[in-house]
């Protein structure tokens, strides 16, 4: 869920740490059809929705907060200019919100970014590796291609 740039930083730490002993094995969520982010995104269930609204409820616990959960609602979209799903809670009333001795106000339709899922092709990634330092060992995919799983070593 990292920005290309820190998720270079973060694969060269990697390479770093392993220093030419080991390797890593990596999940990858590829780029797929829009809709097929949406609907996973934003399922019938409302199991993103609950796991989004979850920040809410920590920063009430960890920092003393008082949002109620029933007055934000979870959107989630793909943005194909970023390669990746932008998970949002939007305000649904103008309010007041505590946190931690600070007040926060938010007007109804304001909307707080809680989440950035990037996905890639797999050129992309093998490229983002590649420049890290590491070598494609081995890699696996779905027969759909919508995930791959990469054995990587240090070059």
């Amino acid at each position: 869920n990292l920005d290309y740039e820190d998720a270079i930083l973060l694969l060269k730490q990697s390479v770093h740490l392993l220093e030419e002993k080991g390797g890593l094995l990596i999940g990858v969520d590829l780029k797929k059809d829009p809709n097929i982010l949406h609907s996973a995104y934003n399922d019938h269930e409302g199991i993103t929705a609950d796991f989004n609204l979850h920040v809410l409820e920590n920063i009430n616990q960890e920092l003393k907060a008082n949002f109620n959960l029933n007055n934000f609602s979870h959107y989630a979209f793909y943005n194909p200019y970023f390669g990746r799903i932008e998970m949002h809670l939007i305000s649904k009333i103008s309010q007041e919100i505590k946190v931690a001795d600070q007040v926060f106000n938010f007007k109804a339709g304001e909307s707080i970014h809680t989440e950035n899922s990037y996905k890639y092709s797999q050129e992309d990634f093998e490229f983002l590796a590649k420049e890290s330092g590491f070598k494609i060992a081995k890699k696996w995919s779905d027969p759909q291609e919508f995930f791959a799983l990469y054995y990587l070593t240090c070059e």
